[in-house]
């Protein structure tokens, strides 16, 4: 089933998905929640494939993550996502942002000082994340 995913979706007059997407995140669900929704709409195939990649791709990240010198921190994740404490969070993430890429600042919350959330994303966004972080840290040196 999808019990891991978080997805929420509406059904709605034209008029009020018009205000619904002005009052909402401005990011939309990733590609990889997209995908599993999208497969168990069409039929009950099995989850394995996208687990495995999930799993894989966030191992990869994991690694990349830890050989950067401004990462403090890598937190244990069972999700599609990784906590990470690093120097300037609120830095990374605008630099991110101004490359279209979204991630979460969780910096200011309890217990999350520091930290960015990075979801954990297909081999191509992972690769233009690796890239973006790649460019800032050489930009900061």
């Amino acid at each position: 089933g999808m019990a891991g995913i978080r997805l929420g979706m509406v059904f709605a007059h034209e008029e009020l998905v018009g205000y619904l997407s002005r009052v909402k995140y401005p990011y939309n669900i990733n590609s990889l929640t997209q995908d599993a929704a999208l497969k168990q709409l069409v039929g009950p195939r099995t989850m394995e494939n996208w687990v495995r990649l999930v799993l894989e791709e966030r191992a990869r990240m994991e690694q990349f993550l830890g050989n950067l010198e401004f990462v403090k921190e890598i937190f244990p994740s069972d999700a599609n996502f990784l906590l990470v404490r690093m120097e300037h969070p609120s830095a990374v993430h605008d630099f991110l942002v101004s490359r279209g890429i979204i991630v979460r600042n969780r910096s200011s919350e309890p217990m999350c000082e520091g930290c960015l959330r990075i979801t954990v994303g297909t081999g191509q966004e992972n690769l233009e994340l690796f890239q973006a972080l790649t460019d800032y840290g050489q930009k900061i040196n």
